[in-house]
């Protein structure tokens, strides 16, 4: 049974008349009543009675009838569903971030692309790289923003290189009625050392974030083990331990420029991360994912141009 069938049925049984019927529907008479009997031999039944100057509907043909307008309404339906999807009118992208990538850089990306293509569904997963790279690898995101190297090894995906960024110290503000004895530290205008944080109880991301596990390794490398004088938040948290005077942070350079906190960066070489985007190598990207790619990109090279990155950070030629 065709579509095609069922389009010529239905405009016989509306005009009675199967001349005027393949009038309607462009076609050649003797060609509408061929697929109209192919149809009827493959239902097995009859769907008009034929007598001179009167076509009517069959018992058979009565029963069909309904049938047939739907499944041409769901053909039509799924027709322009696609056609959306296509032009970007609908469709879904699938985008995961680390928290604090979605503190930052996700968000003003999210609207470039909602106001280009308003009708498609963002979905963001928040959460640490290398469980993002498990989802990616698992098909239950369309990309990623990760942090290389603490992301592993991702077998399966393209990982293109974005952007370099500083990470620096944060503190509440030496004005502010929460400041702690650290914010001299932060606000004192030259740059901070890895080991001025030496015997400075910081306020410290969870286990497994990779904020944590590379302020740890610097410090490890200026031959210290790092004290907390509070441990175990998200990006949220830890902003608000941090203006509470809990004691500094190390954040992100983006992160920093939007906190509101006083910002020092840390004396060279410094110590920073790569943001990447990775997708599946294999599996091509669907048209919304590929614009959100797109936007991305744009972005990022709109910000770089007009100077909008923080210092510190810095588009990478593999973006």
């Amino acid at each position: 049974m065709q579509l095609q069938q069922l389009r010529y049925f239905v405009a016989v049984a509306d005009l009675r008349h199967f001349t005027r019927a393949a009038d309607h529907e462009h076609v050649a008479q003797p060609s509408l009543s061929q697929q109209i009997r192919s149809l009827e031999r493959e239902l097995g039944a009859e769907l008009f009675h034929r007598t001179r100057g009167n076509i009517a509907l069959t018992d058979a043909g009565q029963a069909l009838l309904p049938l047939a307008r739907r499944m041409l309404a769901d053909a039509e339906s799924a027709r322009l569903a696609v056609q959306e999807t296509v032009q970007l009118r609908r469709g879904r992208v699938r985008l995961g971030a680390p928290p604090s990538l979605c503190a930052s850089l996700v968000p003003d990306v999210l609207r470039a692309y909602r106001t280009r293509h308003p009708g498609v569904e963002l979905l963001v997963g928040e959460d640490g790289s290398r469980d993002l790279v498990r989802t990616l690898v698992a098909g239950e995101l369309d990309l990623a923003l990760i942090i290389t190297p603490q992301a592993g090894p991702a077998p399966g995906l393209a990982v293109t290189e974005l952007l370099y960024e500083d990470l620096v110290l944060v503190s509440a503000p030496a004005a502010s009625p929460a400041a702690s004895p650290a914010a001299a530290l932060v606000a004192g205008g030259g740059p901070a050392r890895i080991e001025d944080l030496r015997g400075q109880p910081l306020v410290m991301f969870r286990e497994g974030y990779d904020l944590r596990e590379t302020t740890l390794a610097a410090c490890r490398a200026a031959g210290f083990e790092p004290e907390f004088a509070v441990a175990g938040g998200e990006m949220d948290a830890v902003l608000g331990f941090v203006r509470a005077g809990l004691g500094p942070a190390v954040l992100p350079g983006m992160v920093a420029a939007r906190s509101g906190l006083a910002v020092t960066p840390f004396a060279a070489p410094g110590i920073g991360r790569v943001i990447a985007l990775a997708r599946g190598a294999e599996l091509p990207l669907s048209r919304a994912a590929a614009a959100l790619h797109e936007v991305l990109l744009d972005h990022l090279a709109e910000a770089g141009r007009v100077g909008a990155l923080p210092p510190g950070t810095r588009l990478l030629t593999g973006g």
